[in-house]
């Protein structure tokens, strides 16, 4: 005679037993697991899309913002008819961030190297204010000059790390080329 097959209906717990993973199964949190799942499917690619609008949108003010003051100061360097080697120094760096929000846009990786090149340039031009100053305090050039040394050489790690240990190609990088 074959044997007929029945649910067997858990026992009544105490109230300091542990359910079991049959138990488990067929418990409220399930449901609420499926919901988050097919809720996830959703709000996922739309915070995705948020994230990147926000990033891009950023991106663009950065970039304009980088575009305006380098016209203003051209604009000023026009009107006085003269250019100084500080505002030499000051148009690199808005190429230098140019550059850098340009690299991040195509690539969505932050050049760490144009941050420390913008310092850099920034310590010189520094540097060379102070120099045109009458009553300088040699101990702030020497610490400018010091600062700037340390930037060099920070770059120079920085550049053999990379080139030591290539960080792997991004998904991006892959379909620029």
């Amino acid at each position: 005679m074959p044997q007929e097959h029945t649910r067997a209906i858990p026992p009544k717990r105490e109230s300091g037993e542990r359910r079991s993973k049959q138990d488990t199964k067929s418990a409220p949190h399930v449901f609420f697991r499926r919901i988050d799942r097919s809720v996830s499917r959703f709000i996922d690619p739309l915070g995705n899309l948020l994230v990147d609008m926000f990033h891009y949108g950023a991106l663009f003010a950065i970039g304009a913002a980088t575009v305006w003051a380098a016209l203003q100061e051209f604009i000023l360097i026009f009107e006085k008819s003269h250019a100084s080697v500080e505002d030499l120094l000051l148009l690199f760096i808005y190429l230098e961030i140019g550059a850098m929000v340009g690299i991040y846009f195509r690539t969505n990786r932050m050049p760490v190297r144009f941050l420390v090149y913008v310092a850099i340039t920034a310590l010189t031009r520094l540097l060379i204010g102070e120099a045109g100053k009458h009553g300088v305090d040699h101990m702030d050039m020497m610490w400018i000059a010091i600062s700037t040394l340390l930037l060099a050489l920070a770059l120079l790690i920085l550049r053999f790390g990379s080139f030591r240990y290539p960080s792997p190609p991004s998904d991006h990088e892959s379909k620029l080329k």
